[in-house]
């Protein structure tokens, strides 16, 4: 599978989250800027971006003039709703062992609402997928893609569609996913849902509507996903401006 190799910076952060995470910093102070780049062989600009990221993502904080120190309750956060994960490593934060099932694998024309969306012309051919995550055979996750058939550019087999949708877009359309524009909204679940996710009809669900853009600032997918609030959840650090 063809991937991007990360960045020296997200290099650095990971290798300074996983340092945090092992508790390898005494009394929850991060070395300085200088030492960091030191051990690492890295620049000083790259630590500090390295930095300013993990404190953007709430693992770390600093205090004008004394250091920066490990942000113990942000830490607390097993997946956040602020970051692209995949869902199998979403359900693995929480401690389960994930399962990925393709339901469907269908094509058809844009409806309007969908067209304007993807920035495709009415009744363009849409690749819609719809796979469902579980931990030990429970339901935990449904996701709904929808991909331009224009974007990909060779042939795949059903299977190939279980890995993550931002990684099947690169192998197979070679569009990379920058970022998504996401909307949180609370829906009842119809009695399709229920049945497929193993819940009571009319419960509530979570779910979350997504278009996601490549680095161009293009729209390249469309996405629904509908979780099991009993069985997980999302979180983000919600700051004062």
């Amino acid at each position: 599978m063809i991937k991007r190799s990360p960045s020296l910076t997200d290099q650095v952060k990971s290798h300074i989250k996983e340092q945090i995470l092992n508790d390898e910093f005494e009394g929850n102070r991060i070395p300085s800027e200088t030492d960091l780049a030191n051990d690492l062989g890295v620049s000083r600009t790259t630590v500090r971006d390295a930095l300013s990221r993990l404190e953007s993502e709430g693992v770390i904080y600093r205090k004008q003039g004394v250091g920066t120190f490990v942000n113990r309750p942000g830490l607390q956060i097993k997946s956040r709703l602020d970051e692209i994960w995949s869902y199998e490593a979403v359900l693995e934060a929480h401690g389960y062992r994930p399962s990925t099932k393709v339901l469907d694998v269908r094509r058809e024309p844009a409806e309007p609402a969908f067209a304007n969306a993807l920035n495709v012309p009415v009744d363009a051919e849409i690749l819609v997928v719809r796979k469902l995550f579980l931990e030990d055979h429970q339901p935990v996750i449904l996701t709904c893609n929808y991909i331009p058939q224009v974007l990909i550019q060779k042939p795949f087999e059903t299977t190939d569609l279980k890995v993550p949708v931002f990684d099947f877009l690169g192998e197979f359309g070679d569009q990379h996913l920058s970022y998504y524009l996401s909307e949180i909204v609370p829906v009842v679940a119809t009695e399709s849902l229920a049945h497929t996710l193993h819940v009571p009809a009319l419960t509530a669900v979570l779910s979350l509507e997504e278009i996601g853009f490549n680095e161009e600032n293009k729209p390249i997918l469309k996405a629904c996903s509908y979780f099991r609030d009993d069985l997980l959840r999302l979180g983000l650090i919600r700051r004062k401006v």
